[in-house]
């Protein structure tokens, strides 16, 4: 506690620090007065019965902040950016230009931030036409007509818009990445309705209350040991004589953490899990039987308690947690630039060799980091299958992406307290 009580007082000590904060929270109350705003033409409360009766609409509603039962200006949110970010991520490995202008220099960076900023645009038009397609199919919509739909098209594309917007203002001016801020705030602003589903799953006993309380600190105690752990790959410096001088010969270290891509596996497995039982949501509202039919097998298959939608939940965080870490780490790029710095790793030989060794390093680390992961995700499900506690799927989840976020803002601000406090040093 002391410790705590230390580490609150060195930050509030920063005038900086507390500047950046409070553009924070003015940020996060912007985006907490839009989640209020309701799209026009829309029954609210029949969205809002719906959502409550369905397991995977709901998680989807959580993530959002409540802006989808709400429908709100909101409701299509920061999806679309996620979505252009993995999708530019992955172009860049494939089109040489986008690589370059990402390593090019700042205003490369930012030409490529902007490509995925306009990017960001069509995605959301799709993402809100799909939306209204779900409310069409339930008749939730009180207007029909070509101009009313345009309407609420416009309005979620420039309600997602500005939830960009204020990302990016966030990450500007703020502390820690804005997304991921406002996916937290997200989260935390249901944390009242996830526990009051906790409480209404069944009657808990105090076993059962102090068992789930354990597991809950393990399991945050498991997150933060994966966040932070590293591996330490050894680097020595060439030693160079310059005149009567000898240069180099450091020993340092290339960490190479086991969870690089962070909380965005998450993030992509279940957008991606949610997608088949919305299609199936809509499909049961055709008139054609083979449709319907169709849809309730899919029902079926991605329930959550169901062993497919677990194996398939668990595949896809594997995969994309090991994809997104060789995608993040670039060994060839790592090994090219330690070869310019004279840098080596000991008894391999700079190059190809020190490529394929830190290829090798990463790949068994992300190995274990990925299934950990993966069995992180899938853990919730399990005991939801075990207790019939419905909310522990949607909490183990949502506990998995808030203490992954707060790690890594705490640790920024953390670094920029040292920024601030070696700079005022250098500058005495």
């Amino acid at each position: 506690m002391k410790e705590l009580q230390e580490y609150i007082t060195k930050l509030a000590s920063s005038r900086e620090l507390r500047t950046k904060f409070g553009f924070v929270l003015a940020m996060v109350a912007v985006y907490r007065f839009l989640a209020h705003i309701p799209v026009p033409f829309v029954s609210v409360a029949q969205i809002q019965s719906i959502f409550s009766g369905n397991q995977a609409l709901s998680f989807l509603n959580i993530l959002s902040g409540g802006t989808l039962a709400n429908f709100s200006l909101a409701a299509v949110g920061i999806n679309p950016f996620i979505t252009a970010s993995i999708v530019m991520s992955l172009a860049a490995m494939v089109i040489p230009s986008l690589k370059e202008m990402q390593k090019e220099s700042e205003a490369g960076r930012e030409k490529f931030n902007q490509y995925t900023r306009l990017l960001s645009v069509p995605l959301a038009i799709a993402q809100s036409i799909s939306v209204l397609a779900l409310l069409t199919t339930n008749g939730l919509l009180q207007n029909t007509s070509p101009l009313a739909i345009i309407t609420i098209v416009v309005t979620l594309v420039a309600g997602a818009m500005v939830m960009m917007w204020l990302g990016e203002l966030i990450t500007m001016y703020g502390i820690g990445n804005g997304i991921s801020i406002i996916l937290l705030i997200s989260i935390l602003s249901q944390a009242p309705v996830l526990f009051a589903q906790f409480m209404a799953g069944g009657t808990l006993d105090m076993f059962t209350i102090a068992t789930m309380t354990v597991v809950l600190l393990v399991v945050i105690a498991l997150i933060v040991v994966v966040n932070e752990g590293v591996r330490r790959v050894p680097i020595q410096y060439a030693k160079r004589v310059r005149g009567s001088r000898m240069y180099g010969g450091q020993q340092s270290f290339l960490p190479v953490k086991v969870n690089v891509s962070g909380v965005m596996p998450i993030i992509f497995a279940v957008t991606l899990m949610i997608a088949p039982s919305v299609i199936a949501k809509g499909l049961e509202f055709t008139q054609n039987p083979t449709l319907v039919a169709f849809g309730q097998k899919l029902t079926l298959w991605f329930d959550q308690t169901s062993i497919s939608y677990m194996v398939v939940y668990f595949v896809i965080v594997f995969a994309f947690t090991f994809f997104s870490a060789l995608l993040y780490f670039n060994a060839k790029d790592i090994s090219d630039e330690l070869k310019k710095s004279g840098a080596f790793v000991p008894g391999i030989r700079p190059g190809t060799a020190t490529k394929k060794y830190l290829e090798f390093v990463v790949t068994r680390i992300t190995f274990v980091g990925a299934v950990f992961l993966s069995l992180l995700a899938v853990l919730p499900l399990v005991a939801q299958r075990m207790t019939g506690i419905t909310s522990l799927a949607i909490g183990g989840t949502s506990l998995l992406i808030v203490v992954s976020v707060i790690l890594e803002t705490t640790k920024q601000m953390e670094s920029y307290t040292v920024e601030q406090n070696y700079d005022k040093y250098v500058g005495g």
